[in-house]
């Protein structure tokens, strides 16, 4: 299971079990409608910055194979550029 769905997975699971306790708690329509406004707009915030740490670490993750990239490239064009030399080397002998 990727971490992303199991975050998203954790979410619905939080509100859904906050909303439940909110709806059957004995309190009044007012302040029920309070409670969950409250609620979703924590929610909100915590999905948010949940998904500002996983882009956040996607990021590093992006710019770590760039680099890794980039010199596995460097380390080619050094090798196909000794080939060269080696086989003009052979062809003036």
């Amino acid at each position: 299971m990727s971490t992303s769905r199991f975050l998203a997975g954790f979410i619905v699971g939080g509100a859904i079990g906050a909303i439940a306790g909110i709806l059957l708690a004995p309190k009044s329509g007012e302040e029920t409608r309070q409670i969950l406004a409250d609620t979703a707009q924590d929610m909100a915030k915590r999905a948010d910055e949940t998904a500002k740490q996983i882009q956040v670490k996607a990021d590093d993750v992006v710019s770590d194979l760039q680099k890794r990239g980039e010199e596995i490239k460097e380390k080619l064009q050094d090798l196909i550029a000794k080939q060269k030399d080696e086989k003009e080397d052979e062809d003036e002998e």
